[in-house]
């Protein structure tokens, strides 16, 4: 993933929409290749950029706030972290 695209979902802080909009070029930047698109592609990207940006916020919109869980009250296993009732991997021999 592109590493200027920030974490906007944060506890008690929401994204601006400048923030998303920033995002939303970065996304499409990495996806296009463009850094800026030729005159011909110009109009594709902005509105690639502005239809990223919608979905992005109202994905953030409709997220459960940051620290909820809706699993019982267990934190979920993290592919980094494994469950505790894993046995880890034997190293090849």
């Amino acid at each position: 993933m592109c590493r200027s695209i920030k974490t906007l979902r944060r506890e008690g802080d929401p994204p601006t929409d400048d923030e998303i909009s920033a995002a939303a070029l970065q996304f499409v930047r990495k996806l296009s290749g463009y850094r800026k698109p030729s005159q011909a592609n110009t109009e594709a990207f902005d509105r690639a950029v502005e239809d990223v940006a919608k979905v992005s916020r109202r994905m953030l919109d409709s997220l459960a706030p940051v620290g909820t869980r809706s699993n019982g009250g267990r934190a979920a296993a993290s592919p980094s972290r494994p469950n505790a009732r894993q046995r880890p991997r034997r190293a090849a021999s």
